[in-house]
């Protein structure tokens, strides 16, 4: 699944190519893609005629926002209503020609003014789009957004919020940073890899870390989540920025995806283990576990 570097990735393509560019129509090729309206031509029609504003990410959430980017009416930002999109597992908004060759698995198509359109493309469709009214916020129609913690950028992201929020909890590490609730859009590649570099193994209860613990954790987090976007994200299988273009991310990581290759720092194997259902790799060495003798 996309985690915060590849929508961040893809959320300043879009801002880059599709910016004041009208939509002058468009085609649901699977309905099920769409999350609200539930009606290709309800949705068509919602968005039709609009322009995208700006590109906004809230996680692992993409929302742009519709109208003119007129400079005598800034007091009226949402006038025009919304566009969301979750790529979930494997979705891809992709920047073409329109006598571009059709990719198999395109699920809808946004034409735009100049002859360009923007398609969604999700091989597993679980991808979702909305389009939400302007008297409507997107919070209401797109509810996950409900639910989300901080910006792992937001200065709310701070160590003492961490440590409150991590306090008691008898789950471990790795599974925190999944949770949504608790950080938003991190994922399972950059908690293996943040995990990695504070030298904590993924088992490691929340309520066994120190503050010292959590506020290393925290600056890796940061720190290889803007690594990762600098490097346009991770492409393991479906990934690809709006141009097409893989992530280059995964050729860097320490652990992530690297089952029995030599640590970078100390050469030993590199193992990984089911975690809440989740592969979790690691390094014995440089992340002990203090109940292993």
């Amino acid at each position: 699944m996309p985690e915060l570097p590849e929508v961040e990735t893809v959320r300043r393509g879009l801002n880059a190519h599709t910016c004041q560019q009208r939509i002058c129509g468009g085609a649901v090729l699977l309905d099920r893609s769409l999350a609200s309206p539930a009606h290709a031509d309800e949705f068509i029609e919602g968005v039709q005629g609009q322009s995208i504003r700006t590109w906004h990410r809230r996680g692992k959430y993409l929302i742009a926002q519709l109208g003119e980017d007129d400079p005598c009416d800034r007091l009226r930002p949402t006038a025009n209503g919304w566009l969301g999109v979750h790529l979930r597992m494997t979705g891809q908004l992709l920047w073409c020609h329109p006598d571009d060759p059709l990719q198999k698995h395109t699920r809808v198509r946004l034409f735009f003014e100049g002859d360009r359109e923007l398609r969604f493309v999700d091989i597993r469709t679980f991808g979702r789009l909305w389009w939400v009214r302007p008297d409507i916020s997107p919070e209401r129609v797109i509810t996950g957004l409900l639910s989300l913690g901080p910006e792992p950028f937001n200065p709310e992201f701070s160590t003492e919020y961490l440590i409150a929020t991590l306090a008691n909890r008898r789950k471990p590490i790795k599974t925190a940073l999944l949770d949504q609730t608790i950080v938003a859009g991190a994922g399972n590649i950059y908690a293996d890899e943040s995990l990695f570099l504070s030298g904590i193994p993924p088992t490691r209860l929340c309520s066994q870390l120190t503050p010292e613990d959590i506020d290393r954790l925290r600056q890796q987090l940061i720190a290889v989540l803007e690594q990762a976007i600098e490097a346009g994200g991770t492409t393991l299988r479906d990934f690809r920025d709006v141009k097409g273009i893989n992530g280059n991310y995964g050729g860097m990581a320490w652990v992530y995806n690297r089952k029995g290759q030599p640590c970078r720092q100390c050469d030993t194997p590199i193992e990984r283990i089911k975690l809440g259902g989740r592969s979790s790799h690691f390094c014995p060495r440089c992340q002990p576990d203090p109940k292993t003798p």
